[in-house]
């Protein structure tokens, strides 16, 4: 039976609230397959589904716990099947699993914990270093292994290595340790001067397998190595300096050569992270003339604007990315962020309610809108986000501040 037999004429009584997707984009997903939903007192029901925030974490705790009498009969006679949220995304083909993301960092979150900017875990992301665990509506979620990984790129990152560098070592390691999933979160690393060595019993070797003892050559030897541009043809094109001659400031004239969108945004992303952000928007802006506006181009450019201080044009972007992929959930938080910056507060929670609409356990959300609530003084409305960002996020760097608030 292939993944849309499955699904198709199900009858199905949804138990709580999905998590990994919003209502709206239920409902299609049903209609897709000529499924509906169902009321346990109709007694028709096929499939019971649990949405994630019920289903018990232990084996210890039945799942028949969160559920009526009426659909307990429906299963105990057979004629309904109980499986968690989780197991229907995987069963009709949308994901492979479905982590809790209760225990995972959205890169916000992330970019906060380190210290550093929100763009740079995003350049980091872009090129392989960091891998989500998964995406919800195209936001990223990080696992504790590559929150790890993310420490050693932040101290490489402090210690003036160039992302080329950094890329370079990481495909050695891949390399050396095929059957390591992320080598800067799992393998015994250490970050020394400008180098990423490897701890080996008592001694340390660098990422090609050479001891290393003499620490002021290493240091010489990766000056020199950060100037070259990488030569495996193994790293991908969007982190090669594909189109050398268009990564200037000034190169983005009538009588430039031409780029492919791939090769304008490779550029784009080398220039914002050498801090040329005005360049790094108007190679996006190339892009979109090159290839036509999507989302993720329009969300990048966005994100540029505001780094320079352009308001207004980044929330325009913002919009457009949302017009272009409804349910594009950082694309509408960020949204409400610039509007509440902007002071146009009833817009910014609307923006952000938006983005909980397509995703309801995104903490992001749910903080940012607390504090805009707060400030239109709807206080009991705010409560209620509070109190959710802080169940979603208990470990998060802005779970101290939610506390207080609660207290308060």
């Amino acid at each position: 039976m292939t993944h849309c037999d499955w699904l198709v004429g199900r009858q199905i009584v949804v138990v709580g609230r999905l998590s990994g997707m919003s209502p709206r984009d239920f409902r299609r997903l049903l209609a897709e397959h000529d499924a509906r939903q169902v009321e346990s007192s109709e007694e028709t029901a096929t499939l019971v589904l649990v949405g994630d925030d019920l289903w018990p974490r232990d084996e210890a705790t039945s799942p028949l716990t969160a559920l009526d009498e009426c659909t307990r009969r429906l299963i105990r006679q057979g004629t309904a099947e109980l499986i968690a949220e989780s197991v229907l995304w995987e069963r009709v083909g949308l994901i492979d699993a479905t982590p809790d993301v209760r225990k995972l960092y959205t890169p916000a979150m992330l970019a906060s914990l380190l210290g550093v900017s929100l763009s740079i875990v995003r350049s980091w992301q872009r090129r392989g270093l960091l891998t989500p665990t998964c995406c919800v509506h195209k936001l990223a979620y990080f696992d504790f292994i590559q929150v790890t990984a993310a420490r050693r790129l932040a101290a490489l990152t402090a210690a003036g290595v160039s992302p080329t560098a950094i890329v370079r070592s990481t495909l050695l390691l891949a390399r050396r340790f095929p059957d390591v999933a992320c080598p800067l979160g799992e393998l015994p690393l250490v970050v020394s001067g400008r180098q990423l060595l490897l701890r080996q019993g008592e001694g340390l070797v660098d990422t090609a397998g050479q001891y290393r003892i003499d620490f002021d050559a290493l240091d010489n030897a990766l000056d020199d190595a950060r100037e070259d541009r990488p030569q495996d043809t193994d790293v991908p094109a969007a982190q090669r300096r594909a189109v050398p001659n268009i990564l200037s400031p000034t190169a983005f004239h009538a009588d430039a050569p031409a780029a492919t969108p791939d090769e304008l945004l490779a550029a784009a992303a080398e220039l914002e992270e050498n801090g040329e952000f005005a360049a790094a928007a108007e190679a996006c802006r190339a892009a979109i003339v090159a290839g036509g506006p999507t989302a993720e181009v329009c969300f990048i450019l966005a994100e540029l604007l505001y780094r320079l201080g352009d308001l207004p044009a980044a929330r325009e972007r913002y919009y457009m990315a949302v017009e272009l992929d409804e349910d594009f959930v950082e694309a509408r938080a960020n949204l409400g962020c610039v509007l509440a910056e902007s002071g146009q507060l009833e817009l910014a929670a609307a923006a952000l309610a938006g983005a909980l609409e397509c995703h309801i356990d995104y903490a992001d959300a749910h903080y940012h809108l607390a504090r805009t609530l707060d400030e239109l003084d709807r206080r009991d409305e705010a409560l209620g986000h509070w109190r959710r960002f802080a169940e979603l996020a208990p470990d998060s760097p802005w779970a101290e501040e939610a506390r207080c608030r609660l207290e308060a």
